[in-house]
């Protein structure tokens, strides 16, 4: 049926109207003039409406579709009260109707509803009842005519209603503001489309998006707005913010007044809660990310206020809360996102040019090609001239220690920083072996100075000012003690351009960021400085001497040791690591008295991980050069006097320690004699901890071993593993142990016999375990998730 008829009335004579539509044009109401305080967003047919939703507090949900009874009165005006009252009125169709954005459409475009009803075509929109008819109908009068739609219930009746007119609202708004003509109009009438959105009594996330969609069309389509105009619109629709984000368009029209003017008023007053919404709820930057970018806009916008970045701290601080825990689980991982792409941004026209530009491996050889260069870039790479080495005395390897050409590039996160050495006969630069991941050697190591290794790179003003300011957010990030856990996690990956790993600027920055990783004492923290998988360098390789944003003389790097080796990395693999990697930093540190240093040492010459016998001379020379590492050495040799006094052939072959024995009893029982043939050993029911574990290692007999009801946990555990590869038989029962520690006994494959009953032990570590451990025959896991 055709619905473009011309002429006809639309009242119905002796009937009653809900009175829940307006009857004033759109545009005619908001171009009269208004009395001043008429700017509150109170006036107009909105007030009526929230008066009416907020009395009868009920809400609904916007139809997109559904079933309803479709009835089509064609009628002149003066006929109208026959035509509601004949037999023709109880003719109705059932329909399913899709509300779409320019009409209603019927899925079955027969009958009443063959052609589509455009809400241009709809003059008004009321809810309707009389004597003697079907209850709960909406009627639509449109020219020459009325469609009535019967609904289930009332409740179905008024959710039908309100998301036609609804609808019909949005297509007129959209109309109007797709032609704008004077922008006084205009803003008014964006003041009326946001109070129409706040009293819909429609609940749906587009009731608050669709108005958003449609002013940020307006503004994509009009480019040439004043300020004024700019900072008029983005309080006018400031309360659709409050819980709504804002969409792409919009953030590109925000991001463009935080740039042109970011000390305006509206970018603390408005921007503040919507960008405070954003890092709170958003879960995903990179499905829109310009979300991202108003943020990193917003920040940058606060840091040129007077106050800077007292300012920006403020509301970071904000951001966390008042007390020790902050409430909202998405906020870090927010700022994050956000300080990560601010920075890649900062060396972005430079990573994008690099097909132009000299790589770092060139410009460190000083091997650019100026003839092949195109003109520089905004941002350059310039190589500072090497400082003139003093004449001083180094130390020199044994005769006996081979002077092979070493590979002289270190691999930091697919950096390649290359080594200049001058030698007597040529001046060469050594290359890479293929693989890319060797180390430079102990002379090299302490040949060199971090100065050589120096790239600097110049930055942008604004460029420069961009990276200060998210630098110093990751470093207030980090002072959070319940936020560093993550932001570790976050940064362990090492998420970074390698053009920021070798900007000193930045690398500098960073460090205090990693300082405060080395300095917590949480396993979670520090645990991050290493890498995350094998083969790939983490903070701690690069922030050692020899790696490419080490700085300093190694404090940093004897700080990330010492934290590592107090927690439960003091085992024969980190040291392994340390000897073949790190070996020459950890002399040198303990050649200027470096305490952690000089234990490393001691440490690496009592679990014997250095085999050559030179290289031991060496370690033993360097000890000896400081009070404190000849003092650490002859503690060391008492040691190993004592540990073949114990491992001497001879003494009991069980024992079994009093209850409440501590570590302290047992050391003292064991450096009181021979204990050579000791191959059972019971500690049940006692106080030892895993700090005995330290005494345990040097049973070299040692088979069966009881912790049961003890405080042996998993520090001791990884100790065991590494020196006790011939314990058969092992009680853990009612220990702290989880499995973090337990994993370590895959190593262990003369186990046959453990007992893990009542033990933080998992169905996933006891599968594993069974699968590592050949011999493994009798297995207690009682009262674990295993069992």
């Amino acid at each position: 049926m055709d619905f473009n008829g011309s002429g006809g009335g639309n009242e119905l004579h002796n009937n009653q109207f809900y009175p829940f539509e307006e009857s004033k044009p759109l545009l005619g109401e908001m171009s009269a003039p208004q009395p001043e305080g008429n700017n509150n967003h109170k006036a107009g047919p909105c007030s009526k409406r929230s008066l009416l939703h907020s009395s009868s507090g009920m809400r609904y949900k916007l139809l997109q579709e559904g079933d309803i009874q479709v009835c089509v009165v064609k009628h002149p005006r003066t006929f109208l009260s026959k035509i509601l009252t004949s037999k023709f009125l109880r003719r109705w169709e059932p329909h399913h109707l899709t509300l779409t954005d320019s009409s209603l459409v019927s899925a079955t475009p027969t009958g009443y509803m063959e052609a589509p009803l455009s809400y241009s075509t709809i003059e008004d929109l009321q809810l309707l009842s009389w004597d003697n008819a079907p209850k709960y109908c909406v009627q639509l009068s449109f020219p020459g005519g009325t469609v009535l739609l019967q609904a289930a219930n009332s409740y179905l009746r008024d959710q039908w209603f309100h998301s036609i007119q609804w609808k019909k609202k949005i297509y007129k708004y959209r109309k109007v503001l797709n032609n704008p003509s004077r922008w006084d109009v205009v803003l008014k009438e964006i003041r009326a489309l946001v109070d129409m959105a706040l009293t819909s009594p429609l609940q749906d996330e587009s009731i608050h998006q669709a108005p958003l969609h449609i002013i940020s069309t307006l503004l994509a389509e009009n480019t040439n707005l004043s300020a004024q105009d700019h900072e008029n619109i983005i309080v006018a629709i400031a309360p659709l913010l409050e819980n709504n984000h804002p969409p792409p368009d919009l953030c590109e029209f925000f991001c463009k007044h935080c740039r042109e003017r970011p000390r305006s008023m509206v970018v603390i007053e408005v921007f503040t809660p919507v960008v405070q919404r954003i890092l709170k709820h958003n879960m995903d930057f990179g499905k829109c990310p310009r979300l991202r970018l108003f943020t990193q806009e917003y920040i940058l916008a606060l840091n040129e206020l007077n106050a800077g970045m007292e300012v920006v701290k403020k509301f970071i601080h904000s951001m966390h809360g008042p007390t020790g825990q902050c409430p909202h689980p998405r906020v870090l991982p927010n700022l994050v996102a956000v300080c990560l792409a601010a920075i890649y941004s900062c060396y972005e026209e430079f990573i994008n040019s690099r097909d132009n530009s000299p790589s770092l491996k060139e410009i460190r050889n000083g091997c650019q090609q100026q003839s092949e260069r195109k003109p520089p870039m905004p941002l350059r790479l310039l190589r500072p001239e090497p400082p003139t080495p003093p004449l001083t005395t180094t130390l020199s390897p044994p005769p006996a220690l081979p002077l092979s050409p070493p590979p002289s590039i270190v691999n930091s996160s697919e950096i390649l920083v290359e080594l200049e050495r001058n030698n007597n006969t040529t001046n060469t630069l050594r290359k890479a072996p293929a693989e890319g991941d060797s180390e430079p050697n102990l002379i090299d190591c302490l040949l060199v100075s971090p100065a050589l290794n120096a790239l600097s790179i110049q930055l942008p003003a604004h460029a420069d000012r961009v990276l200060g300011c998210f630098a110093l957010i990751l470093k207030m990030l980090s002072d959070y003690d319940d936020w560093r856990p993550a932001l570790a996690s976050l940064l362990q990956p090492i998420p970074f351009p390698k053009e920021a790993l070798a900007h000193a600027k930045f690398t500098k920055e960073l460090k205090y960021v990693i300082q405060r990783f080395a300095e917590d004492p949480r396993q979670e923290v520090h645990s991050c400085l290493l890498s995350v998988r094998s083969g790939k360098d983490g903070w701690f390789q690069l922030y050692s001497p020899g790696g490419v944003a080490c700085d300093d003389d190694g404090e940093l790097f004897a700080s990330m040791v010492h934290i590592l080796m107090g927690s439960c990395y003091k085992t024969k693999k980190f040291l392994l690591s340390l000897a073949e990697n790190k070996l020459g930093p950890c002399m040198l540190l303990a050649l200027r008295g470096n305490q952690t240093m000089v234990e490393i040492l001691c440490l690496m010459l009592e679990y014997n991980i250095i085999e050559n016998k030179d290289t031991q001379l060496q370690i033993i020379s360097t000890l000896e050069s400081t009070q404190v590492g000849l003092r650490m050495y002859e503690q060391l040799c008492d040691r190993q006097r004592e540990l073949k006094e114990l491992q001497r052939k001879g003494g009991p072959t069980r024992l079994t320690l009093p209850s409440k024995s501590t570590d302290a009893d047992l050391a003292r029982l064991l450096s009181s004699g021979s204990f050579g043939n000791l191959e059972n050993l019971s500690l049940a029911f006692t106080n030892v901890t895993s700090a005995c574990a330290e005494q345990l290692i040097k049973l070299p007999s040692l088979k069966q071993l009881n912790l049961w009801s003890t405080q042996f946990g998993d520090a001791g555990l990884r100790l065991l593993s590494e020196h006790l590869a011939c314990l058969q038989v092992l009680n853990l029962c009612e220990t702290p142990v989880t499995d973090a520690g337990l994993l370590s006994l895959s190593s262990m494959k003369s186990l046959c016999s453990l007992n893990m009953n009542s033990t933080k032990l998992t169905a996933d570590t006891y599968e594993d375990l069974k699968a590592k451990l050949p011999n493994l025959k009798e297995v207690d896991v009682r009262y674990t998730e295993a069992w």
